[in-house]
């Protein structure tokens, strides 16, 4: 299972001693993902671990949803939830009607999560999708 590893002031400084020291970081990869009449889209990403990936979620619909990034222990867990708002974790995110975010991860090891958002029948209406990492 792939580790989600948040960018903190620890690693900004060491990319600046990496830069300092002559070494070319990885370039962060963007990865868009429209929201369109409560579905995802695209439902299936593969993406590189140990690069930065920053998710830009765009929501075109003019209702609330969540994007939420896990495995299965993670979202059985937010399926009885009582979380109105997410926001406050990178892999976590409400998307207000209309609205676009941005979230950066950096996976650790491959493996395969899923997006999902769990606001009531969404998940069953198809708002699912899958992430691996490769």
């Amino acid at each position: 299972m792939p580790v989600l590893r948040v960018r903190s002031a620890a690693a900004a400084l060491l990319l600046l001693a990496g830069l300092a020291a002559g070494c070319t970081p990885a370039a962060a990869t963007r990865v868009e993902i429209r929201i369109h009449y409560s579905h995802f889209g695209p439902t299936a990403i593969s993406v590189p671990h140990g690069v930065p990936i920053t998710f830009v979620l765009i929501s075109e619909d003019p209702i609330d949803h969540e994007w939420l990034l896990g495995d299965a222990a993670f979202h059985e867990r937010h399926r009885t939830g009582t979380e109105a708002q997410h926001g406050a974790r990178p892999n976590e995110i409400s998307l207000p009607p209309l609205a676009t975010i941005e979230t950066t991860l950096t996976f650790d090891s491959p493996g395969t999560l899923q997006f999902i958002c769990h606001f009531p029948a969404h998940e069953k209406y198809g708002m699912v999708g899958t992430l691996t990492v490769t």
